[in-house]
């Protein structure tokens, strides 16, 4: 068999992202697929709030939009779109793009995965507990879907469809499916699964993997025509990573690092519907300019059961911000969250109402971030922010207008941007639940123009487990600590932070292999606890991905509820690793250089 490859960009990190990016990957040459992500959890709730009120909506409407500007060309180049834009109604989604592409007079086929959208079974699964916390499950919820794989959309491809609309999947599904429809892999093909599963988690975020929140951002030339990724995928699984050429962006060593590690949890067992995969041997290499490799996925037969995501309004939520200028901002800052927050559980109490179910004050520009750690209490300018939930919607338009009196009852200095008035919007919590593949796949249905689709499934699998990873660990061993400075971490490696649910993680790679042992002494899971102990973590947990000199850690129930519930100003942990990136960590004098 002759050496193949397929050429995806990945076009969309969610619901929002740049339209630069899908007329970048189309001027590029070669490219076979494109791939979009738009789909988050408090998407889908917003999702099913919308076609709640118009039965034909409850999908990604820009979707349609940016792709119907572009039909031509799309048809032109023959290049495939898969996309999970479909949200909570993927044959509105389906219809609407048919009806652009008819009115284009093209002929492209349109083909649709539905079967993961859950509501219907919740009585059937009202026993279900919570993932991660045991909780029992709500009541009544928004939105219930399961995280379908990557082989409907691979049936759908192998029945001619042009461009693929699915609802819940997981992100990186949009690129496995291409994979398993191009070469032909089979459900027991675990390394390559995995390897096709890493392209995809490496391109889902859009230009994260091409400079995107990289650590040495100034080392990344225009942001404003920053490229998006593109995956050219080998049939064994490897892949390299490069970007329309001419555009801005880096592809390095470093950038693909960063998106490995991000959002993920034990790179021993990332658990997708079709693999689990295995990364603690995944190597990533520059192989040219602007082109990295990556090798060595590993995979193992995949769980009995789907990850589920329901979604539920807890009541509602608000939250304003003021500046304050002015010596001591930060601590007249405090001292006017403190003051507002008491005035109004007074008068929530006088009227025998409730009191609020959490309140949040922070102060940016004070670090509020760092906690006890803060270096900045002394800043002359600082912003105030303070939230509440409640379950009374009046009791929070009550905290908006006391703190807007604060500005001519309390400290001076007091400012901001008028007639941007806060509203008080319906808080929505993430309930997630693991679901038996049984009594999903019965539902899962692919169609291709109206005619239906015989989809494989993972059932025919061969298990294989999970054994130690090939690379060679790094050692922990004792260090002679004689002629030691101190230097940043982030003189020693590249960090990269996001969300898990209500938890946390904090991806560090080293930037020399000789870094490591000395990262790895110094950031123990107690340490990372006590840096962020004002978030109150359950639990903090390290992993090792040896072979790209790489730690992950765990933080658990750090988030204040989880992303979509959060009241913090970084309700997903996005500045988590630029905290942990500032530890000071003792190195023999001489062993860093320069950033590499």
């Amino acid at each position: 068999m002759s050496h193949r490859t397929i050429s995806i960009g990945g076009a969309s990190g969610f619901w929002g992202d740049s339209s630069i990016a899908l007329p970048q990957l189309l001027q590029h040459d070669g490219l076979d697929y494109i791939s979009f992500d738009y789909l988050a959890e408090v998407t889908m709730s917003i999702l099913a709030r919308a076609r709640a009120k118009d039965p034909s909506l409850g999908y990604a409407t820009d979707f349609v939009t940016l792709v119907g500007r572009h039909l031509p060309q799309i048809a032109d180049r023959r290049i495939k779109l898969i996309a999970n834009a479909g949200g909570v109604n993927p044959n509105a989604c389906a219809d609407a793009l048919r009806a652009r592409i008819a009115a284009a007079n093209l002929d492209l086929r349109v083909g649709v995965v539905t079967g993961d959208d859950l509501l219907a079974m919740q009585s059937q699964l009202k026993d279900s507990k919570e993932m991660f916390s045991g909780a029992s499950m709500p009541e009544r919820l928004l939105s219930l879907n399961a995280y379908l794989g990557a082989w409907p959309i691979a049936a759908a491809l192998d029945a001619g469809a042009d461009i693929v609309v699915t609802g819940r999947c997981v992100d990186s599904a949009t690129v496995l499916g291409v994979c398993i429809h191009e070469f032909g892999w089979s459900p027991s093909d675990f390394d390559r699964l995995s390897g096709g599963s890493l392209a995809g988690h490496i391109i889902e975020c859009g230009a994260q993997a091409t400079g995107g929140l990289f650590t040495d951002w100034q080392d990344v030339p225009n942001w404003e025509n920053i490229g998006y990724p593109i995956a050219v995928i080998d049939e064994d699984g490897a892949f390299d990573v490069i970007k329309p050429e001419g555009t801005g962006g880096l592809v390095s060593r470093g950038t693909v690092s960063e998106q490995l590690v991000y959002e993920i949890g034990d790179p021993a067992a990332y658990l997708l519907p079709d693999v689990t995969c295995d990364w603690r041997s995944v190597k990533i290499a520059e192989v040219g300019e602007q082109r990295v490799r990556v090798t060595g996925a590993r995979g193992a037969a995949p769980s009995p059961t789907y990850k589920a995501s329901a979604t539920w309004q807890d009541g509602y939520r608000v939250g304003a911000t003021w500046t304050i200028i002015g010596q001591d901002a930060a601590a007249k800052a405090v001292r006017v969250g403190e003051q507002v927050a008491s005035r109004v559980s007074s008068l929530l109490a006088k009227s025998g109402s409730a009191p609020f179910t959490e309140t949040s004050i922070e102060v940016i520009g004070a670090e509020s971030s760092y906690g006890s750690n803060s270096r900045a209490l002394g800043a002359r300018e600082v912003v105030l922010k303070i939230a509440a939930k409640h379950d009374d919607p009046k009791a929070l338009e009550l905290l908006v207008r006391e703190f807007t009196s604060a500005g001519t009852s309390m400290a001076p200095g007091f400012t901001g941007m008028g007639g941007n008035r806060p509203k008080v919007m319906p808080l929505v919590r993430l309930f997630s639940l693991a679901v038996d593949k049984a009594l999903v796949d019965g539902q899962v249905h692919a169609e291709v123009d109206g005619q239906n689709v015989s989809i494989q499934t993972t059932g025919t699998a061969l298990p294989r487990s999970i054994d130690a990873a090939a690379t060679t660990p790094v050692p922990e061993g004792a260090i002679d600590t004689a002629h030691f400075t101190t230097v940043p971490l982030i003189e020693l490696a590249w960090g990269r932070s996001g969300d898990k649910g209500n938890h946390a993680n904090i991806g560090i790679v080293a930037r020399q292999p000789e870094y490591l042992p000395y990262i790895k002494r110094t950031l123990q899971p107690e340490l990372v606890a006590k840096l962020f102990e004002h978030y109150g973590p359950a639990d903090v947990k390290r992993f090792d991905l040896p072979g790209i000199q790489g730690l992950n850690f765990m933080l658990y129930d750090v988030l204040g509820g989880g992303g979509i519930a959060s009241l913090r100003n970084d309700p997903q942990g996005k500045g988590y690793a630029q905290i942990l990136l500032g530890v000071e960590i003792p190195v023999p004098v001489g062993v860093v250089g320069s950033k590499a």
